[in-house]
């Protein structure tokens, strides 16, 4: 895109840009284009600035983040190259639960066509069930069970695991980590000293990988999460090769914030559909008001009866329960330390 060599205010390069003035002044904000000022201070963008915003508003309409628009800019075509990658991918993944979405819309309109015209009780709604993932699993419950039998399942894309203090959830994270085929335990060693060294040599000797973590990570920061150790080693443990992960305590480290920014990612930006089973105490991650239907809530009652799993309805059995298991991000990190011990079962 090429430009005169004239010097435009900021009214005319938002017009000739087709963007409004506020998005300029973003631009600017983020360090992604600076105009010239013109000795009386105002804002005048030449060729070469024209030029550059040209770039960002072109990466914009592909559905970029500024964050990922400003790695671009910065490395060059093979950092747009896995941009695209990923965004594409994303963009698939939705325009799947889209189509999702508009077959359930279908069954459902049949559904009430049916109702209308006395279809047997029982057929419409046959007809209008979605379908449901086949992937379960079962073991022998730990202590400080019985070792009673124990399927859990189907398997959806995202689980939370909660309970109150010493209802033995980590246990059954282990065991659900160690029965499922496939499957990574990410536990609480990834948020030591000693780990994220690790964390960051293994970014610095694999390429693709930290390219991968940088446009997640610039996505999440977009959506107001902090970048930090913790939320770093988080993304690298859930890009380990598996297929599935158990996580231990996802929210152990991250501000409010990060953990809002890290399950509408994980519920909605991620381009794969691998299960994670998290442990969780935080109502930021696990919000009882939003959560879909390919979500799942496992509770871990204080009595140590069998893990049961909660439909997130008030009135619904063990609802009551999981509410009064969750708080806020800020409480949490005051009782993080807070442990509940109780001595092994001969």
């Amino acid at each position: 895109m090429s430009y005169s060599a004239q010097f435009l205010n900021a009214t005319e390069a938002a017009n000739r840009l087709g963007v409004s003035i506020k998005a300029l002044r973003l631009y600017e904000q983020r360090g992604l284009v600076v105009p010239v000022r013109t000795s009386a201070g105002w804002r005048t963008y030449g060729p070469t600035e024209m030029e550059r915003a040209g770039e960002i508003v072109a990466l914009r309409s592909l559905g970029l983040s500024l964050a990922q628009i400003a790695h671009v800019l910065d490395d060059g075509p093979q950092e747009l190259g896995a941009a695209l990658a990923i965004q594409q991918a994303l963009l698939e993944t939705r325009a799947h639960g889209l189509r999702e979405t508009v077959e359930k819309v279908r069954r459902r309109r049949q559904e009430l066509h049916a109702d209308h015209q006395d279809v047997p009780a029982g057929h419409a709604e046959r007809q209008a069930k979605p379908p449901t993932g086949d992937t379960s699993v079962a073991f022998e419950l730990p202590w400080p069970w019985g070792g009673e039998e124990f399927t859990l399942g189907p398997i959806r894309p995202l689980t939370y695991i909660t309970g109150p203090l010493g209802s033995g959830k980590t246990r059954l994270a282990k065991a659900i980590a160690t029965a499922l085929p496939g499957a990574v335990f990410v536990n609480l060693d990834r948020l030591e000293d000693s780990n994220c060294v690790a964390v960051r040599r293994r970014l610095d000797a694999e390429s693709e990988l930290k390219s991968r973590i940088a446009i997640i990570l610039a996505r999440l920061v977009d959506d107001g999460a902090v970048a930090s150790s913790a939320l770093i080693a988080l993304l690298v443990g859930l890009d380990a090769d598996a297929s599935a992960f158990v996580v231990d305590m996802v929210e152990q480290g991250l501000d409010a914030a990060s953990q809002t920014a890290l399950i509408a990612h994980l519920r909605y930006g991620r381009t794969d559909k691998r299960p994670i089973l998290m442990l969780t105490r935080s109502n930021a991650v696990l919000d009882l008001a939003v959560l879909g239907p390919h979500e799942t809530i496992l509770l871990c009652p204080a009595n140590h009866s069998p893990p049961i799993e909660v439909t997130p309805c008030p009135g619904a059995p063990g609802y009551e329960t999981v509410a009064n298991c969750l708080a806020s991000p800020e409480v949490r990190a005051r009782t993080q330390g807070v442990i509940a011990w109780r001595p092994e079962m001969a």
